[in-house]
């Protein structure tokens, strides 16, 4: 009984100590930290463009200036010029078609009667290379009535420089006792007074069988043509079949001397191939 009694303290303090043991908290070891490589890693270096690319400019179209045509070369000296102060040098008249006559500085031509043509020529000086130029009035003037200058005229032989009322200009050739013949046109053309009243300044330009047309100092047309090659200058009105009157009136003529030759073309000769028969066997 007493040796029962002293074992179980060391019983009970045995029992104590494993409940302990098994209460405390497991005590875990660290993790080993991995090794690393604390080398700093090396810095971009700049790289050296010993040749940088530059901007690709844009190109642009090269216009080259053309040359501006020449419409009026070789102009020289007046040969003379004529106010209408006088009525001397002009063919004038006085009828029941109509009548041509010279005051207060200018030619008035005045038609009375359809399909009629008055015209007068100035009586010197004959003129073969000259540029010509006058101002013309249409008055009274519609429809296909036409006005203009006459040149290298010879009595009814002459070249009419023609401006028709309906805006239009054209160029004719006259021979005696046979019907015009149209040379140039009828072409529109915004220098032509459209009917009247009107103003407009009538200009040609001759060299030999070479001739250039102009209204208001603008060139129309070119024409080559030998027909006359020496004359002198009037002007004309015509009516129309149906018109009953027509009017114009001319002024401030200046004729000045031309000094021109027209470039010539080259020929090139070229080599006539010779025909070759061909034997069929």
């Amino acid at each position: 009984m007493e040796s029962r009694h002293r074992l179980a303290p060391s019983l009970s303090l045995t029992i104590i100590f494993l409940v302990l043991a098994a209460c405390a908290p497991m005590q875990t070891s660290p993790a080993l930290a991995t090794a690393t490589d604390e080398t700093p890693a090396p810095l971009p270096t700049a790289t050296i463009q010993w040749f940088p690319s530059t901007a690709t400019p844009t190109l642009r179209p090269v216009v080259l200036p053309s040359a501006t045509p020449i419409y009026l070369p070789g102009l020289g000296n007046e040969i003379f010029t004529d106010d209408f102060s006088s009525a001397s040098r002009w063919n004038t008249a006085s009828s029941d078609e109509g009548s041509v006559s010279v005051s207060r500085d200018r030619l008035t031509i005045a038609v009375k009667a359809p399909e009629t043509t008055l015209f007068s020529l100035r009586s010197e000086p004959l003129l073969t290379d000259f540029y010509a130029e006058i101002n013309a009035h249409p008055a009274l003037c519609r429809g296909g009535d036409s006005y203009g200058l006459l040149f290298r005229a010879n009595n009814l032989d002459s070249y009419r420089y023609v401006l028709a009322c309906d805006g239009t200009v054209r160029l004719e050739l006259k021979k005696a006792y046979n019907r015009l013949r149209v040379l140039a046109g009828p072409a529109p053309s915004g220098d032509v007074p459209p009917g009247s009243p009107g103003n407009v300044r009538i200009g040609v330009w001759a060299v030999g069988p070479e001739m250039r047309f102009f209204l208001n100092g603008r060139h129309q047309f070119t024409i080559t043509d030998a027909s006359f090659g020496l004359g002198t200058l009037g002007v004309f009105v015509q009516s129309a079949e149906s018109s009953s009157a027509a009017t114009v009136t001319f002024s401030d003529l200046v004729v000045q001397s031309v000094s021109y030759v027209s470039p010539t073309p080259t020929i090139t000769p070229s080599k006539t191939p010779i025909p070759t028969s061909t034997v069929s066997q």
